[in-house]
């Protein structure tokens, strides 16, 4: 499957920003769907997840309550819905998707196909 990560942008802290992620090709129901970031000097974080069956959600800590994952399967397309934006979310952020076992949904290395990246910059 490939995908097509939008949506990134400068903002103000306090703010909010919907990323989106298309896939074209493959499978899309049955593979994980989820969003990593990558900020400056950093090593790249989990953000959030759809479990491969999509019946489960995952979110990491630091943006669980601020952040809602969401998807349209007959658009093919994953959301990340993100208030609250802190500058410390400023990150490269990447949509990514594989054949991902539940126990590995926040390891990167487990998913096969990645977007290219969109950049979310938050201003304090």
């Amino acid at each position: 499957v490939q995908l097509q990560a939008s949506g990134g942008g400068l903002v103000l802290a306090g703010s909010s920003l919907r990323l989106s992620c298309s896939a074209s090709g493959g499978t899309f129901r049955s593979v994980a769907i989820a969003w990593f970031r990558q900020g400056p000097g950093k090593e790249r974080e989990f953000v959030a997840a759809f479990s491969r069956t999509g019946g489960y959600t995952y979110y990491a800590d630091s943006v669980k309550g601020r952040f809602t994952i969401s998807r349209d399967n007959a658009k093919r397309t994953v959301y990340l819905q993100m208030n609250n934006l802190k500058p410390e979310d400023t990150a490269v952020y990447y949509c990514a998707a594989g054949p991902v076992i539940t126990s590995e949904t926040r390891n990167w290395r487990a998913y096969t196909s990645w977007g290219q990246g969109t950049q979310v910059t938050v201003s304090s």
